[in-house]
């Protein structure tokens, strides 16, 4: 085992100054390594490293669904076969109208679902149209399944370094 650490002071360093989001410009990391007095090149090499290897899971866009119109946002929970459970989550995740699809265990007696998935819709019917497409690929491998319509947005962030 090595004793050096998983990041270093420029990791962390960059780390900081991207949790809060990328700058909306064409060449974000050029501006970030100008902002910090670092090379780009340097940046978006140690940028692919951390991803590489888990430090940072992932670089993505994070919208406001309601400002783009999308006000019927709902999380569908759906009771699938375990043994369909992978290929079920691929499908459904690939799915444009889903922004995040993922597995949980179940709580029986009082929560027989397994995979959980959010449709944005613009009102309620739309997303219970958008259900339906979901209902017909997992078919055979479908239990119960309900929609929980979201009524007010929460502070989407990830996990912060504060130190």
């Amino acid at each position: 085992m090595s004793d050096k650490p998983l990041i270093d002071t420029v990791d962390r360093l960059i780390i900081k100054a991207t949790q809060g989001g990328l700058p909306l410009v064409p060449r974000p990391y050029h501006d970030l390594a100008k902002r910090l007095g670092l090379d780009a090149d340097d940046v978006m090499a140690r940028v692919r490293r951390m991803l590489d290897s888990g430090i940072i899971r992932r670089i993505g866009a994070v919208p406001n669904h309601y400002r783009l119109g999308f006000s019927a946002n709902g999380m569908s929970v759906w009771d699938v076969r375990d043994a369909d459970i992978q290929r079920a989550g691929k499908d459904i995740g690939a799915l444009d109208f889903v922004s995040h699809c993922y597995h949980r265990p179940r709580h029986l007696p009082d929560w027989p679902y397994n995979l959980f998935a959010m449709i944005h819709g613009r009102s309620r019917a739309e997303v219970e149209e958008k259900a339906k497409v979901v209902e017909l690929l997992l078919g055979d491998s479908l239990g119960a399944h309900e929609i929980l319509y979201s009524t007010r947005i929460l502070k989407k962030t990830g996990l912060r370094l504060v130190a």
